[in-house]
């Protein structure tokens, strides 16, 4: 059996440039972490909590309960990290080194968002949210099929009422998709969640989505901060499973991001020399133009 641990990549909320007083967190929205076999859980769940507190051990100690010392992704990869805190990525690149030789894979899946308002775009943050963990469950399904496995997934704690708004609509999914979709016989029940605190491997989890996070913000913001994610993680190119995907369903034109795609410092949105598939002001309009056609149900569906 294969286990997949989760973490969300950014919010649902409305995005239009990282410089907006209000709407500037993130440009795309889903979910990242890793996908280890069942038997070598526990031994990399051991291996990251061992390096953790060997790197952070002071801090650890003067926590109320070190035994639950939590050190976010957000606060262990961001901008300024490759110059201010290299052992930063040293201990990420270790671990994602020690991943891999226990089998394990890295995985991602993030929608788009369109640039604007929710007045201006139409856009739903909770539909978004809905379509990306359905086609997240969607690709894991896909990989534990291809890896001729069963799959238990788990992500990081959610308050009750989310938790129980989410899994009716999780349910449905998976089983409504497996007459026509037989791989989703492989994820045998809907994500559980789990205190991220109680859990070594849900917490790398949210490493993993903090650096996948960033390498999407440097390929879909041209005035990213993050461009150091490219060349920072030498054990990242080809940890990627064949499934990670990030789907620019907001670019016209724009062809989506695949596999270790999102870590190529030559952007294809951005060209160095020719013409720019869309500046950030046309961006923003297109989005705006797409998501109101869809609204009138003219706009062309993507694939």
């Amino acid at each position: 059996m294969l286990l997949a641990y989760l973490d969300e990549i950014g919010q649902p909320g409305p995005f239009i440039a990282p410089d907006h007083p209000r709407f500037n967190t993130s440009p795309a929205f889903g979910y990242a972490g890793f996908v280890i076999p069942e038997a070598a859980a526990q031994q990399f769940g051991a291996r990251f909590a061992r390096e953790k507190a060997t790197f952070f051990g002071q801090q650890a100690e003067e926590a109320e309960h070190p035994g639950r010392f939590e050190v976010k992704g957000a606060s262990l990869l961001r901008a300024g990290t490759a110059e201010g805190f290299p052992q930063n990525i040293r201990l990420m690149n270790a671990l994602v080194g020690a991943l891999r030789s226990l089998g394990g894979e890295l995985f991602y899946y993030a929608d788009e968002k369109a640039r604007g308002t929710a007045r201006e775009t139409g856009a739903d943050p909770a539909a978004l949210e809905r379509g990306a963990i359905n086609e997240t469950l969607n690709r894991l399904a896909r990989h534990a099929q291809r890896c001729d496995s069963n799959m238990m997934i788990m992500m990081d704690q959610i308050n009750e009422k989310a938790r129980a708004g989410r899994l009716p609509g999780m349910y449905s999914h998976i089983f409504g998709r497996v007459g026509t979709h037989p791989e989703m016989r492989r994820v045998l029940e809907p994500p559980m969640h789990i205190d991220s605190k109680l859990s070594s491997n849900i917490q790398f989890a949210d490493w993993v989505a903090a650096c996948v996070g960033r390498a999407i913000d440097y390929q879909l913001v041209e005035t990213s901060p993050h461009e150091w994610v490219c060349e920072a993680f030498s054990s990242l190119p080809g940890a990627f499973t064949y499934e990670s995907k990030v789907h620019l369903q907001h670019r016209p034109g724009g062809t989506d991001l695949v596999h270790s795609q999102i870590l190529n410092r030559q952007r294809p949105l951005y060209p160095v020399t020719g013409r720019k598939i869309g500046d950030e002001v046309a961006a923003a309009t297109m989005a705006q133009i797409m998501a109101a056609a869809q609204q009138r149900g003219t706009a062309p569906t993507t694939v």
